[in-house]
């Protein structure tokens, strides 16, 4: 079988110098992009968990917005939660469910036994084991590490 007769999907590209350095340039600055995407979904996570029980106005509010940012579904904005986590491949329904359940055992918590909210620490704990888990079951073990560091 002679090379004219091949199909050219399995014909060699051809790529030119200018055309590799452009993507091989590229592919370094995303990482640290991506970084700030998942310290911006994060501190969301946190604000979330920290302000779930607030009595003080600012902190009220600053829960009521975020919990509207992330619950919000569709949205076309460019820093909209759902595209915050494709970027970074997180499952945004995941989270969403996790946070809900996390939500309302805190709630049945509070209404059952009236105790102070958990600790910052407790709640860090849970932000980062949620958004871990995420990622683990996405794109396995590690990934998440690389884009932290």
């Amino acid at each position: 079988m002679h090379e004219a007769s091949m199909n050219p999907l399995f014909q060699p590209d051809s790529l030119a110098p200018a055309q590799f350095e452009e993507t091989m340039h590229r592919a370094v600055p995303l990482e640290p992009e991506k970084r700030l995407m998942l310290a911006v979904l994060e501190d969301a996570v946190i604000c979330f968990q920290e302000n779930l029980f607030a009595r003080d106005k600012k902190k009220r509010q600053l829960f009521l917005e975020t919990e509207q940012w992330i619950f919000e579904e569709r949205s076309n904005r460019l820093f909209a939660f759902d595209n915050l986590c494709q970027a970074v491949d997180l499952n945004p329904r995941y989270i969403r469910r996790g946070l809900r359940r996390w939500q309302e055992r805190r709630l049945k918590k509070q209404t059952n036994v009236s105790s102070n909210p958990p600790s910052r620490a407790k709640q860090e704990g849970a932000t980062k084991n949620l958004l871990s888990a995420s990622h683990k079951r996405n794109f396995g073990r590690g990934n998440l590490t690389r884009l932290r560091s």
